[in-house]
């Protein structure tokens, strides 16, 4: 699977993963802030219960106390016989008190020994010993003010409610004991006041002795509850004795909770207000379910579009590869159909080829064959090799494998001197019309086989003419590549030599296969296929372009794009099968061929020349032979493509020991000569005749001499 193709599916899958992952951390982040947010909001609830509860408590306490300071009033300066002979008048008197007070069950009045005198339920007053009651005990050991006892059961033959007292010690004139004054306040009443404000589940509310005894208790427990002072209570109200905050376990009903308490003023009491933590959790959890509500669809339908889109992206992907697959497959079976034709084009063309030179050969056995017949049949050999060579220098240029030599030179100059050889070529009834501007379009590129792509253009363009038409050739400097070129635009911009014609034109399912070896809609004898193959090889690895448009029945425009090249322009060399002929030399040459017949054929031919020849099978061979002796040798001939070290890298070893010897390279065909170039040496193509051997090692030879002859005396 393509990287492109994996990157896309992993990050849909980074997003199915964030489609779970943020909602989760948002969740966990609104979780703990809900909570944080419950938790105060809890304790602002618990704080305005906690003022309610406190508010109510002392206004109770303060009514209890006016009550008592009111019965003191009533009874200063009277003894105990007076109490009991005024009983029914003081009983009603303290009736209408308790009955003014909801929270009082009772007043009460006892003489020094514990014995009730006058109360507000009955009259006359039981005689009852009341000197074991800890609200009498307490005041019997001294005057401590106002005290309030613990939650008591009515002692018989009285019943109902339970309660606690809230006393006052009587003193006599001499400031002795002289009895107790008592109310008993009803826990209940508290309870009951502590449902109406608390009716928030989980609320909590109690009256607490400092001694940790608790008065009142809501929700309401069946049993005495007490906290103890060494218990997590007592140290938090030792610690903060006015008011403070924690969560405890209580121990009425083992139940958690959050909650807060108070002191009431200058009583020994504390109001306490809180919630069960369960209930704090409960809101917390009733708050976070109405956030899942919204949150787990929306999730889902997120996650759910991302996992179809991941699934059908995944199919989608699946689908493009078979496409994929199916196409490698179809395009595999054109390539081997291609090679096929290739093949069959190459084979027939090199047979014909071979047909002239092996009838050639035998006709040049006969011995009575007269000399201008075996002159013929010399000169067709020759041309029989040069058609071949060109073949294959057609092959190698399709595939863009021919060792190009490129130079600078003025396409403009070039078009206007082949403009003259093609109108001799394509015949007097094509109209041929140059378009070339002043200006020199400057080009590096392998002139001759510039000139050839023109020429083959040419002739295509003349048979779609049918040999009538009007043939323009036009060269222009243009700034960027058409759209969809393969190659990178050159920076200077590129040179644009156009064929256009009038023929026939050309289909347009056609267009594909234009450029291929060997394919040619000509009848069989009239071409080999591959002129316009040629001038592809040569557009590509030249770092250029070639393309083509066409109208059915008016024409087609074939352009040669080739990168531009701003500067001098820069005398073109002379090209060796052009060069003057050589006299003999008595040169000394090391050639290194691993072909055996060739390595002959080239040592025959320059012994005949004059020179002396030492022939070495590889570059091993070769660096043993100028390491004897290197001053022997006047240069090196080698072979490029042999095994073990191939002749370039031979050159290289040779220069980088310092040897001063020229270095000839001759190669048919070289993957490294046609991707690197040939390094700066002299190179001769093969086939080569001898008449080219001669003249390219004369020339390095003679160079070598010229350096030497120049050089200053030691």
């Amino acid at each position: 699977m393509p990287t492109a193709q994996r990157n896309s599916l992993r990050l849909l899958q980074w997003m199915m993963a964030a489609a779970l992952a943020l909602p989760l951390a948002l969740f966990a982040f609104a979780s703990a802030m809900s909570w944080i947010s419950i938790n105060e909001a809890a304790d602002q609830e618990i704080q305005r219960t906690l003022d309610v509860a406190h508010e109510h408590a002392l206004k109770v306490f303060e009514t209890i106390d006016r009550s008592l300071a009111e019965v003191t009033e009533v009874i200063r300066g009277m003894g105990d016989g007076d109490i009991v002979a005024r009983d029914k008048d003081l009983h009603q008197r303290l009736r209408k008190v308790a009955e003014a007070l909801p929270q009082v069950k009772s007043i009460w009045v006892f003489d020094a020994n514990g014995r009730a005198l006058v109360n507000s339920l009955v009259q006359p007053a039981p005689d009852i010993d009341f000197s074991d009651r800890e609200y009498f005990r307490i005041h019997a050991q001294g005057d401590i003010g106002t005290y309030i006892g613990e939650v008591l059961t009515p002692r018989p033959p009285y019943l109902g409610s339970r309660f606690f007292g809230v006393g006052r010690r009587r003193n006599n004139e001499d400031g002795s004991f002289a009895g107790v004054i008592q109310t008993s306040v009803l826990p209940e009443y508290f309870v009951n006041f502590y449902a109406r404000i608390g009716r928030e589940p989980g609320s909590f509310l109690a009256l607490i002795r400092t001694d940790g005894a608790v008065l009142a208790h809501f929700p309401v427990v069946d049993r005495d509850v007490r906290f103890e002072p060494g218990g997590p209570l007592g140290r938090q109200i030792v610690a903060n004795p006015e008011a403070g905050a924690m969560t405890i376990q209580s121990p009425a009903d083992g139940i958690e909770r959050r909650m807060r308490y108070q002191r009431l003023a200058q009583y020994p009491i504390y109001v306490s207000a809180g919630l069960e933590t369960s209930a704090i959790r409960s809101r917390w959890m009733s708050t976070m379910a109405q956030h899942l509500v919204f949150g787990i669809p929306a999730t889902a339908l997120l996650f759910g579009l991302l996992a179809l889109a991941f699934r059908r992206t995944q199919r989608l992907q699946e689908e493009a590869n078979r496409r994929i697959e199916a196409e490698e497959a179809l395009r595999h079976g054109q390539r081997l159909e291609a090679l096929g034709q290739l093949t069959g084009g190459v084979a027939h063309d090199f047979n014909n080829l071979l047909t002239v030179i092996r009838a050639s050969v035998d006709m040049l056995r006969r011995p009575d064959l007269p000399e201008p017949r075996r002159q013929r049949y010399i000169d067709a050999i020759s041309n029989t090799v040069n058609r071949a060579a060109k073949l294959t220098n057609q092959l190698l240029a399709f595939a863009r494998r021919q060792t190009l030599k490129p130079e600078v030179f003025d396409a403009s100059q070039n078009v206007r001197t082949l403009s003259e050889m093609i109108a001799t070529l394509i015949g007097s009834r094509i109209e041929i019309t140059a378009q070339v501007p002043d200006e020199t379009c400057l080009v590096n590129a392998d002139a001759g086989q510039f000139e050839t792509a023109i020429i083959n253009m040419a002739v295509n363009a003349r048979d779609a003419m049918d040999g009538v038409g009007r043939l323009t050739i036009a060269v222009r400097p243009v700034n960027s590549l058409p759209s969809g070129a393969a190659n990178p635009p050159s920076p200077h911009g590129h040179v644009a030599v156009s064929v256009a014609d009038t023929g026939v034109g050309i289909p347009q399912d056609l267009f594909g296969r234009i450029f291929e070896p060997f394919y040619t809609t000509k009848e069989i004898g009239q071409g080999t296929g591959l002129g316009l193959s040629q001038v592809f090889g040569f557009a590509k690895q030249s770092g250029g372009e070639v393309t083509v448009t066409s109208d059915v029945g008016k024409g087609s425009t074939f352009t040669l794009y080739l990168p531009r090249v701003v500067g001098e322009q820069r005398a073109q060399s002379l090209r060796a099968e052009d060069a003057p002929s050589v006299d003999r030399t008595a040169a000394s040459v090391l050639i290194v061929e691993d072909n055996v017949e060739v390595g002959k054929f080239a040592a025959d031919t320059l012994t005949q020349l004059g020179c002396t020849c030492v022939l070495v099978e590889n570059a091993t061979q070769a660096l043993e032979e100028l390491a004897v002796d290197p001053d022997r040798f006047d240069l090196v001939f080698t072979d490029v493509v042999m095994p073990g070290m191939s002749g370039i890298e031979l050159a290289g070893e040779i220069r980088r020991q310092g040897l001063d010897l020229p270095i000839v390279l001759a190669s048919g065909y070289s993957q490294v000569l046609s991707q690197q170039g040939s390094g700066g040496f002299e190179l001769l193509q093969k086939p080569y005749s001898a008449e080219q051997l001669a003249r390219v090692l004369h020339k390095a030879a003679r160079s070598r001499r010229l350096r030497r002859d120049q050089a200053p005396a030691s």
